[in-house]
């Protein structure tokens, strides 16, 4: 082990004796992204790197398990980052921590590049406390490295810091010689500091506050090195899928600079670093008051504030920039906020201008369906009304209808109202109370309902009011790609307008989930403030409800025979084809199986317009055609099997615990296209077949329902089907509708003490 007696740095040891660099990646599965930044961390762990996860809460616990060269230390929920650092950083064997956010990553390369580096840097300041700001020995407390960002639009864009790391190039210097260090982004990701050092100062270092982190340890750093390689990949969350918190909290900054600037005067920094911070400091507080979206009266404080500050800790002989922004300075140090607001009005006129002949084309265009909406709007809300729609207007269908179904039995005093269109208007079930798309009352229930529910999206136009609720069910388990997670996916992403995208999953006030896979892809593929319920999909209950009395009642409606086995094959869309074409020979596979077995066909709903294909094949009676058969929970019901590929149908049909087998020809073309969250195939409910032939074998032998398909179907419920107990709907409508606590809704029962719906033989037996 290294050790330092009397301020003299040994030189480091070789990897045989310890990891050089400890990687500590800490915090909470934040929207899922935990897994992926570890699969690449774990693929280059070594000897002379070593990965600790300080993983808070279960789910982050659990996307940690089970990797070679990975560490868990494993916290509970609410552990602050501040916290979970110190933990990781106090397992650490490493003489260098590098401390990553869980949703960040660390580029392939960058450990073994930063214990390459860190290896040369002998070791701190003649004083290990390291705050005199002087060293005679050449190695470093605190080693600086670039950084590259990603948002949900843009991948890798590169930081602003390269300029002031090349600078310094591979000396290790005081803060004094290298001031300009404290622009770098203040992120603890891109500062490697030497674990001893990290233990001196733990008092200071371990908060809560990694903006303060950041700075401080440069400001308490003997000496300085840096590395102008990027060696962190930040992800910066949507700003609306995050707490907002309270708006007096931006005070925060302003204390966190005065608490800096008055450490950097009690270390007795000379006064080029304190220069640097106080411009940092001034710099931040106006461009908190230009850009950030907070109240008058608490802009006009913060900037009372700010001006306070600027003027107690201005560095004697301290000299303003020249141009704007030298003005917006000393406008800030009189205290005149009215003037800031005069000059920045009067700054923004020239933009406001270049778009004014846009804004009255807008204005004179409205239409007056828009005047109409928008003085419905003035009316107050009401509270017994509810807006369901399902499919982009298809009908009474999937997990709306099962939330009215409920509410109708637990709430009849709220009204609900379908939006359906005019084509569909003869589908509905008789004395459903409708309105149709751009009607005058559609925009008039629209406006004053309460409770809006969907299971895609409501149209741009639709406003989200303060005071109504917003319920997102969701249609399917999400096993391809959704949302912010198809831009790398143009045949996925064909069309879409993500920043649309994201205007209407901000409406949102919750979203279903039936399992904790679908609420963790729900909360990185839509990122917005909504809460998750999980609760399960309303549309399964029906799979422990129904009766044997139902599932005969079904299988009569859908012209199957007593004692018939009856598969339903439903194939999903692919983004790659225009339309849809069988990919089985169907005819040859029903005269394999013989006259004992049915099959149910069901195309995707993507191409409810085009002709099936499947016409010329009905007529035999052993293939039955149910692309426009409604509800799907019907077919599932009244099927003693499930022949699928990527759809999302065997997520739900696995609530029956009868036998699954996927289809998989183009899985590799699938995947690469559309993009997946998990290898379907190495987690697949049931057997998997990649030719006819083999799918053949499988349905003419008892392989399709064997030992192995049990397993694999078991261990598939227990992740896809965790919160589908037949108490779904319920549990959705206590907590929307009738505003009950968490705590009140009854408990979702274990997948193995769950009864299912009983088989189709079973069925007859009864």
């Amino acid at each position: 082990m290294n050790t330092e007696e009397g301020g003299t740095a040994m030189p480091e040891q070789s990897d045989t004796a310890g990891p050089v660099l400890s990687v500590v990646v800490h915090g909470r599965n934040v929207q899922g992204h935990l897994a992926a930044g570890l699969d690449a961390l774990a693929a280059q762990a070594s000897p002379g790197v070593e990965v600790i996860v300080a993983a808070v809460g279960a789910s982050a616990q659990a996307a940690a398990a089970d990797r070679p060269g990975v560490t868990v230390v494993p916290l509970p929920e609410g552990t602050g980052d501040g916290a979970a650092r110190a933990v990781g950083a106090e397992r650490a064997a490493g003489r260098w921590l590098h401390f990553v956010h869980s949703k960040d990553t660390v580029p392939t390369g960058a450990p073994r590049t930063l214990a390459d580096r860190v290896a040369d840097l002998a070791g701190g300041a003649d004083d290990v406390s390291g705050t005199n700001g002087t060293s005679g020995t050449s190695g470093a407390d605190v080693l600086v490295v670039d950084h590259v960002r990603s948002t949900w639009r843009h991948r890798g864009m590169p930081s602003p810091d390269g300029k002031y790391l090349a600078k310094q190039a591979r000396r290790a210097l005081p803060l004094a010689d290298c001031p300009d260090l404290l622009r770098v982004t203040p992120l603890l990701g891109n500062r490697v500091l030497r674990a001893d050092f990290w233990r001196a100062h733990a008092a200071q270092l371990a908060g809560e506050d990694e903006t303060f982190t950041a700075y401080a340890a440069l400001l308490l750093a003997g000496r300085i090195a840096a590395l102008d390689q990027v060696a962190l990949n930040v992800r910066e969350l949507r700003a609306e899928s995050l707490p907002s918190g309270p708006p007096e909290a931006r005070f925060g900054v302003i204390a966190r600079y005065e608490s800096l600037l008055a450490l950097a005067a009690d270390l007795g920094l000379p006064a080029a670093p304190r220069t640097v911070l106080y411009d940092v400091m001034v710099g931040d507080c106006l461009r908190v008051v230009a850009r950030e979206k907070l109240p008058d009266p608490v802009r006009r404080e913060f900037f009372h504030r700010a001006s306070k500050a600027a003027v107690a800790w201005r560095p004697e002989g301290h000299q303003r920039p020249g141009g704007l922004e030298g003005v917006r300075r000393r406008i800030l140090e009189e205290d005149a906020y009215t003037k800031y607001r005069t000059f920045q009005t009067a700054n923004q006129q020239r933009r406001k201008l270049r778009s004014a002949v846009v804004s009255r084309k807008h204005k004179v265009g409205l239409k007056v369906r828009d005047l109409r909406y928008r003085r419905e709007l003035e009316r107050p809300v009401d509270p017994n009304l509810a807006v369901f729609t399902a499919y982009w207007d298809r009908g009474v269908a999937c997990n709306p209808a099962a939330i009215a179904a409920k509410l109708a039995e637990l709430a009849p005093h709220i009204h609900p109202v379908w939006v359906v269109t005019a084509a569909n208007v003869p589908l509905l079930p008789p004395g459903t109370d409708h309105i149709v798309p751009g009607t005058r009352r559609y925009w008039e229930m629209m406006a004053r309902a309460k409770y809006l529910v969907n299971n895609v999206n409501f149209p741009n136009a639709v406003v989200k009011r303060p005071d109504a609720i917003h319920l997102q069910t969701h249609h399917g388990t999400p096993l391809k790609r959704m949302g912010l997670d198809q831009l790398d996916y143009p045949a996925a992403a064909k069309g879409l307008n993500f920043h649309s995208l994201l205007a209407r999953v901000d409406k949102w006030t919750y979203s279903v989930s039936a399992n904790s896979h679908s609420t963790q892809m729900w909360e990185r593929a839509y990122p917005s403030r909504y809460t998750s319920l999980d609760h399960g999909y309303p549309r399964n209950d029906v799979f422990y409800r129904a009766s044997a009395a139902d599932i005969r009642a079904i299988r009569e409606r859908l012209g199957i025979a007593p004692g018939k086995r009856a598969i339903l094959y439903a194939p999903t869309h692919r983004d790659y084809e225009a339309a849809w074409t069988p990919r089985l020979d169907l005819a040859t596979l029903a005269d394999r199986l013989g006259e004992d077995t049915v099959l149910l066909v069901r195309g995707h709903y993507f191409y409810g317009g085009t002709a099936s294909p499947l016409a010329g094949l009905r007529r035999s009676g052993r293939i039955i055609d149910v692309s426009s058969y409604d509800p799907v929970e019907d077919l599932s019901l009244a099927a003693d099997a499930l022949i699928t590929d990527y759809s999302s149908i065997m997520f739900d049909y696995a609530n029956l615990d009868r036998p699954i087998v996927i289809y998989a020809d183009d899985w590799e073309t699938y995947a690469t296209t559309r993009g997946v969250y998990f290898d379907l195939l190495a987690e697949a409910p049931g057997q998997v077949a990649r030719t006819q032939d083999e799918l053949t074998d499988l349905l003419t032998s008892d392989a399709w329902r064997d030992g192995s398909s049990t397993k694999a179907r078991k261990a598939f419920r227990e992740r896809f089907c965790e919160y589908d107990d037949g108490r779904a709907a319920e549990r959705v409508v206590r907590r929307v509708f009738l505003g009950e606590s968490e705590e009140s809704l009854p408990p979702v029962t274990p997948v193995g003490e769950r009864t299912p719906a009983p088989t189709p033989e079973e069925a007859t037996q009864r």
